[in-house]
């Protein structure tokens, strides 16, 4: 027969106190005496005793539990985010409960109600909030939410969001200011918030430069869309002086279609991405970015929407916005090289 379960019980009879303020010194309550609240704990651990998760949960109203609902949960993203959301949680002494809909709208109204009864909060990332009454539909009420990287037409909920149009203007304007003036664009999907704000920093930066010339090409914030491009813009009878992926992802595919191709980077073309993923900074030229701090975006937001489970007080609007900062590595080039002039080997 396997070892018999330790309970509340067993751990009050052992710390020679009662079952009551075993269970307030585990529940963190302020009225028990930090030396019982030490001995309790001590006992619980040396016992091995771990609380019944549905029984705590049917008296405290708590699931201890966040409920996390993105786009997906693969890519180095969504890991970063995953990665800080976690931090934030373990130390909070939470669980999570992921899910994703692969950019299917109705698998994501789906994934929030799911929720219901689930969670204690709810962390979310759409890019169909916008649509008239998704959210307020869909989301478990009165449960508290914090959005992330969503764009509300009315703001109703507290959002944390990366400002992808003043980055991707920034990271132009630099390609620019080195001397190129043909730069083609990588653009991620199709009614994805951050990609259309990125693209639309690019042509805002190129109508602002005089002389500047933008063209674009297809992607899916994925490494195969930016190897098709790639190739097509190694194949073109006319290349780009530089070419910005709206990620990073995307711009390693690029990389990798150059190599492919004999085109080096950044002597006949320069090369930039978005996010700066880990591996930006370890292929060869090493990749100039936008850092987006992901990790911190996702502990940030689930930072808030604890603060909004203890208060236990409806959310109000707010907007938290993150701005990227330029990472300039060897992928780009450099203002003596962009002047070398079209068609010419540039010399790095």
């Amino acid at each position: 027969m396997g070892r018999q379960a330790v309970t509340i019980r067993d751990v009050a009879r052992e710390a020679n106190v009662s079952v009551a303020t075993v269970s307030r010194a585990l529940n963190g309550h302020s009225n028990v005496a930090e030396p019982v609240r030490q001995l309790v704990l001590e006992v619980a651990r040396r016992m091995r005793y771990s609380p019944h998760a549905a029984a705590r949960s049917l008296s405290s109203r708590s699931t201890q539990t966040i409920g996390v609902v993105l786009p997906d949960l693969h890519g180095e993203f969504f890991s970063e985010l995953i990665r800080g959301i976690d931090a934030r949680a373990r130390s909070a002494g939470r669980h999570l409960l992921l899910s994703s809909y692969h950019g299917d709208p109705e698998e994501q109204a789906a994934a929030l109600r799911a929720m219901r009864g689930r969670v204690d909060g709810l962390l979310v990332m759409s890019p169909y909030a916008s649509r008239p009454g998704f959210l307020t539909e869909n989301l478990p009420q009165p449960l508290p939410v914090v959005l992330m990287n969503t764009r509300q037409d009315e703001p109703s909920w507290p959002a944390f969001e990366i400002d992808n149009h003043a980055g991707a203007m920034a990271m132009t304007t630099y390609l620019l200011s080195l001397g190129h003036r043909h730069i083609a664009f990588i653009g991620g999907p199709e009614h994805n918030h951050d990609a259309s704000e990125r693209l639309r920093g690019f042509r805002d930066a190129i109508a602002a430069h005089p002389g500047a010339r933008g063209s674009e090409f297809p992607g899916d914030f994925d490494d195969a869309s930016g190897h098709r491009a790639g190739r097509a813009i190694a194949a073109a009878k006319e290349r780009p002086d530089a070419v910005f992926a709206a990620n990073d992802m995307m711009a390693l595919g690029c990389h990798y279609a150059f190599a492919q191709a004999g085109v080096d980077v950044p002597g006949e073309i320069a090369l930039a991405g978005f996010d700066d993923i880990p591996l930006a900074r370890f292929i060869h030229p090493s990749l100039t970015t936008m850092r987006v701090s992901i990790d911190e975006l996702g502990d940030s937001a689930l930072k808030r929407l604890l603060a909004l489970i203890e208060a236990g007080e409806p959310a109000v609007a707010e907007r938290h916005v993150l701005v990227p900062e330029l990472v300039v590595r060897q992928s780009s080039g450099t203002p003596v090289a962009a002047k070398a002039g079209p068609g010419k080997k540039k010399k790095t």
